[in-house]
């Protein structure tokens, strides 16, 4: 079976009673994604000019929610099922096919590690060639397991690391990381508890920088 589909519709529908995800009924739940983004509009500064590329998109709840807000978003993710099944108002919105374009932030919560370690680096440089900034959510692990019990529930999660070891990968593969911590207001405050369970990285592509850098001097 290929990667993109594991994430089928027992993935998101089902998961908790197969045992292969922590995800039952995967529905929009604009009480607490609309808050989320709008947190985000104000942390990072994202403005009504910026494009937004939300990667690992799934059914574009977080698409949804940013273009309520009157942001620019458009998703992408590799599960044929999520996006199939995304609502009406945003299911142009989304693809299994990468959008076209540069976009001024990437947000990537929750996805990268459920990437092989093979293949992680290359996504990587190509989301650095994408996207001027980027904001990625990652669970945090050691010694093969998750800090937080509940994320080893998946069975498609494949990179258990610490927060040095995301640093260190997304500077060797074009970022500059301008910030790392273990707490973001607004997301996974349920998660607290865990104190070094999450990563929040803020990073600036530097393949971008040298791009625009190269426009301006006409190289």
């Amino acid at each position: 079976m290929s990667t993109k589909n594991l994430f089928d519709a027992d993935y998101y529908e089902r998961g908790l009673e197969k045992g292969i995800s922590g995800y039952s009924n995967y529905r929009w739940m604009p009480e607490l994604t609309i808050p989320m983004c709008a947190t985000l509009n104000e942390t990072l500064g994202i403005t009504r000019q910026d494009r937004i590329l939300d990667f690992g998109c799934a059914k574009g709840y977080v698409v949804r929610a940013f273009r309520l807000l009157y942001r620019q978003a458009w998703g992408y993710d590799i599960s044929p099922y999520a996006v199939q099944a995304a609502d009406t108002e945003v299911r142009k919105f989304v693809s299994n096919k990468m959008p076209s374009g540069t976009f001024d932030w990437v947000i990537a919560k929750d996805v990268f590690e459920h990437i092989d370690y093979n293949s992680i680096e290359q996504v990587i440089q190509r989301l650095s060639a994408k996207g001027k900034k980027l904001f990625c959510v990652v669970p945090l692990g050691a010694d093969g397991k998750f800090v937080v019990p509940s994320y080893d529930l998946d069975m498609t999660h494949r990179i258990r690391e610490p927060l040095t070891w995301w640093i260190s990968l997304l500077t060797r593969n074009g970022f500059d990381v301008r910030s790392a911590s273990y707490a973001h207001f607004g997301l996974k405050m349920n998660y607290a508890k865990w104190k070094l369970g999450n990563g929040f990285i803020v990073a600036q592509s530097t393949a971008q920088s040298l791009s625009s850098l190269s426009n301006q001097l006409g190289c």
